[in-house]
């Protein structure tokens, strides 16, 4: 008996592409895969469980994951030297 890869027959989802660089995502089974787009079926999934999937897609509504914030914690942790 073979085992099927994760999201083997999954649809897979292209929300968001930037000059090629194209994400992709599956649901399946209450799981959550994300793969390189330009990778395909032959590239590694990031597997997410249902609670954490919209943990990140919360803190991305709220630019957790912006530029700014980056700078900003930056400057308090001085991370980054000027």
């Amino acid at each position: 008996m073979t085992s099927q890869p994760p999201f083997g027959q999954s649809i897979w989802h292209r929300p968001a592409c930037n000059n090629g660089s194209c994400v992709e995502v599956a649901f399946e089974h209450g799981k959550v895969g994300v793969r390189d787009g330009k990778d395909g079926a032959n590239g590694p999934v990031l597997i997410f469980t249902a609670a954490e999937w919209t943990a990140f897609v919360q803190a991305t509504r709220r630019g957790r994951f912006d530029i700014a914030w980056f700078r900003r914690i930056a400057r308090k942790t001085r991370m980054f030297g000027r």
